[in-house]
């Protein structure tokens, strides 16, 4: 596994930890359901092993750097963005595996927010005489993962809301055409976007009015992410390409239509009734993605599931794409509320960065409360 640590200082902790976040975002768009995870392994100053976890199921950063140093890990400091695994899963605890190895040190980012971990890998370290750090660059650490974080700490994935609109904020004309607001290059920036998340969420509506797919067509794609469909009355054809012949599909409803269901189900979808009251809540939509094993959510839908998202303060992060256009007050916004919002009750975003991309603009913004949700623990 080729990296360059040219950048990179062997003799200075922080500098360790940013290159094992830099490893570990090399598995942004595979590691899911699991967190995104990066070793370094340093003896004497000199870099002698490094790895980071690919896929679920596959062997984890630590395993990967040991594997890489071989007899040099002993004596070494490991550096890991996650607090190591001591639990068996699909393979084995990486613990054990720095023990064994003879590790002296490790230098961890932050505590696994994970039940089965939470302290217990450190525990173990510490308990097998191996000297344990943390809270090394942990801000950076905790965004890295804060998918994985919010299902972990909070059951529920972290929302992003991407958005493509003029730069009078409209998302489409009066009469609903919106093909293309903003330039292929960043076409294909919302493909990379897609390819980092664990589902790509929609409504109803727009699968009646534009027919989209939602999937990740970037070349070299290893994982598509989950296409979900909020219908409340089970609307979506039979025929609609967003639920392909991949099993990645899922419906959520509110609606009882047993036919209706099954007629979905034959096509290839999952079909789940999370109706209160008859109506999809956007709560429960989160709690039943979190069931999914759903990292991170990207919604890309209407302006009536954006609004809802807002308005409930369930949406954590936003990617706006902004188009040099405009389509005046009779265009369609960002976001329709269902009643009007006072001034001092707005919701907030803290603008992250901003972005050329092709001809457009990329806001980034986050919600500074679910930013503070990271630190937190709330079961």
């Amino acid at each position: 596994m080729s990296f360059d640590f040219s950048q990179f200082d062997p003799s200075d902790d922080a500098s360790m930890m940013r290159a094992a976040l830099a490893l570990a975002a090399q598995g942004e768009s595979t590691t899911q359901p699991n967190p995104r995870v990066g070793c370094v392994l340093v003896r004497d100053e000199v870099i002698v092993g490094s790895g980071w976890h690919q896929s679920a199921g596959e062997l984890h950063a630590e395993r990967l750097a040991l594997a890489d140093a071989g007899d040099k890990a002993r004596g070494a400091t490991a550096y890991v963005n996650l607090e190591p695994c001591c639990h068996q899963g699909r393979t084995p605890p990486c613990t054990d595996g720095l023990i064994d190895a003879g590790v002296a040190r490790v230098v961890a980012a932050i505590r696994d927010p994970n039940p089965l971990v939470e302290g217990g890998g450190f525990e173990q370290l510490t308990g097998a005489g191996i000297e344990v750090e943390s809270d090394l660059l942990g801000d950076e650490a905790r965004w890295l993962n804060r998918g994985f974080i919010m299902r972990m700490a909070h059951r529920r994935p972290w929302v992003i809301l991407k958005s493509a609109a003029t730069l009078d904020g409209r998302t489409a004309a009066f009469d609903g055409q919106s093909k293309w607001i903003t330039s292929e290059v960043a076409r294909q920036r919302v493909q990379s976007l897609r390819s980092e998340c664990s589902a790509i969420l929609t409504g109803i509506g727009t699968v009646l009015a534009d027919d989209p797919q939602l999937n990740v067509r970037a070349e070299g794609t290893q994982r598509q992410p989950l296409r979900v469909v909020l219908d409340t009355q089970l609307r979506c054809p039979l025929d609609a390409r967003i639920i392909g012949d991949d099993h990645q599909c899922l419906i959520l409803t509110a609606s009882e239509d047993a036919d209706k269901t099954a007629a979905l189900i034959e096509v290839g979808a999952e079909v789940v009734n999370i109706g209160v009251d008859g109506q999809i809540v956007p709560q429960e939509v989160l709690a039943e993605l979190a069931r999914w094993q759903c990292n991170e959510v990207l919604i890309e839908a209407g302006q009536t599931i954006a609004g809802a998202f807002v308005k409930a303060e369930l949406v954590d992060e936003m990617a706006l794409f902004y188009a040099g256009s405009v389509l005046g007050d009779q265009g369609r916004s960002m976001f329709k509320f269902n009643q009007a919002i006072p001034f001092d009750q707005r919701p907030e975003f803290r603008i992250r960065a901003s972005e050329i991309v092709g001809e457009d603009v990329l806001l980034s913004a986050s919600n500074s409360a679910s930013v503070a949700l990271l630190s937190q623990k709330l079961f």
